[in-house]
């Protein structure tokens, strides 16, 4: 279906996004279909496909296929899993690689973990939580094994320009 073109930003209306995804675990692609169809008869306004394990292209497909509202990923779980699990071997290159298959593919939008810089990483070892979202320990874990700024962060306007 064609999703309806939509505004977010402070000056408009809430908007609700569901989060659904496989695993490297649980799932299949026809059960990420079902609750794609659940969030948006329950009135998401957008839906995250945040999956991680293997056929994340072909669940994405199907999840696009069938989706009248915008879908979001996470690019860098993608990446993660082209390079076997293992963030120390991300780079830019896969990872723009898999931002422009996601792109090509119609993804409406995503989350870009730019903003986990490497002067700031330190900060979060002391945290009772440490750092709670995946992507960004990902790329935590990418900065302090290359002592490297964020490649994302590098690349933020390459980034935009896709």
């Amino acid at each position: 279906p064609e999703s309806e073109p939509m505004i977010i930003g402070r000056n408009f209306l809430v908007k609700v996004n569901a989060n659904i995804g496989n695993s490297a675990v649980t799932s299949s692609i026809e059960e990420e279909v079902e609750k794609l169809v659940w969030s948006t008869r329950w009135g998401a306004d957008t839906v995250m496909d945040l999956s991680t394990g293997r056929y994340i292209h072909e669940t994405r497909e199907w999840i696009l296929r069938n989706s009248p509202v915008p879908i979001g990923t996470v690019p860098i779980y993608q990446a993660l899993e082209k390079v076997n699990g293992i963030a120390e071997n991300l780079t830019w290159e896969a990872f723009r690689d898999t931002l422009l298959e996601q792109a090509e593919q119609g993804v409406d939008y995503f989350t870009i973990h730019a903003g986990v810089l490497l002067r700031y990483v330190p900060m979060t070892a002391k945290r009772l939580t440490g750092i709670v979202s995946r992507g960004g320990s990902i790329m935590a874990k990418w900065c302090l094994s290359h002592h490297q700024e964020n490649f994302l962060y590098e690349h933020f306007r390459e980034i935009c320009e896709i």
